[in-house]
């Protein structure tokens, strides 16, 4: 199942294979996924960008400013 998250600087793709697309703005590396897999969900904020793995853990990417990518 494919599924896509937008934010007002970019879009996020979820393909069926479970790797991550993205475009558009990229000033805080909020596009920065294509090392991602096994993904399941995915959420976008105004520059950072999450996935939830299939084992239940989570990646973040972006911008950190306010701690939205600390989910390790």
């Amino acid at each position: 199942r494919n599924t896509i998250s937008t934010s007002s600087t970019h879009i996020v793709g979820l393909k069926a294979d479970g790797t991550v697309v993205a475009v558009g703005d990229n000033d805080h590396g909020q596009c920065d996924i294509s090392d991602w897999s096994d993904i399941v969900a995915i959420g976008t904020g105004y520059d950072h960008t999450v996935g939830l793995k299939a084992d239940g853990s989570i990646v973040a990417v972006g911008d950190n400013e306010s701690g939205q990518c600390n989910v390790s």
